[in-house]
């Protein structure tokens, strides 16, 4: 009897502190800056994670990957993972970039890997970019008969310096 008014006093408790916790909205991201579902940031880098499937028995997951080596200087890439052996797993990684929240994502450039037979595709590439722009990487992940998306944050690309 005494544990399970413990329990139920612990239940309580626990119930009354998310409660409490929801009442209080979460301003970390508010004073950042968005374009068509990506922050604008100053950050060094961003990965974007595929969206889930309801339906998916071949696709795992994908990622998307942005990140600022220097001033002008990026990488970006993707992979997708396959649940399982597929015939064929497909990742094609897209950049853009844009000067602000006003402005709509510019194709900057775009490529493709994929694999037959297996359960994985990579690929990325070290970019030289105009800088004062924020740029973002959108990747269409792949596998079997299973297709989703994914995308990272805007990042802040510095201008190089001139000599």
């Amino acid at each position: 009897m005494k544990k399970r008014l413990i329990s139920v006093c612990f239940a309580a408790m626990l119930m009354m502190g998310l409660t409490i916790t929801a009442e209080f909205p979460t301003k970390a991201n508010e004073s950042k800056p968005m374009l068509d579902g990506s922050y604008l940031t100053c950050e060094d880098e961003s990965t974007g994670i595929a969206g889930a499937m309801t339906r998916g028995v071949d696709l795992q997951t994908g990622y998307s990957k942005i990140r600022e080596l220097g001033p002008g200087q990026i990488y970006a890439g993707g992979t997708t993972i396959a649940q399982h052996e597929v015939e064929l797993v497909k990742v094609a990684v897209i950049v853009e970039r844009a000067k602000d929240e006003n402005d709509t994502w510019h194709y900057v450039d775009s490529w493709q890997k994929e694999n037959k037979n297996t359960y994985v595709a990579s690929t990325s590439k070290l970019l030289e970019v105009e800088g004062d722009w924020y740029y973002r990487v959108r990747c269409v992940h792949s596998a079997g008969n299973d297709l989703s998306s994914s995308y990272t944050d805007g990042l802040y690309i510095h201008e190089p310096e001139e000599d």
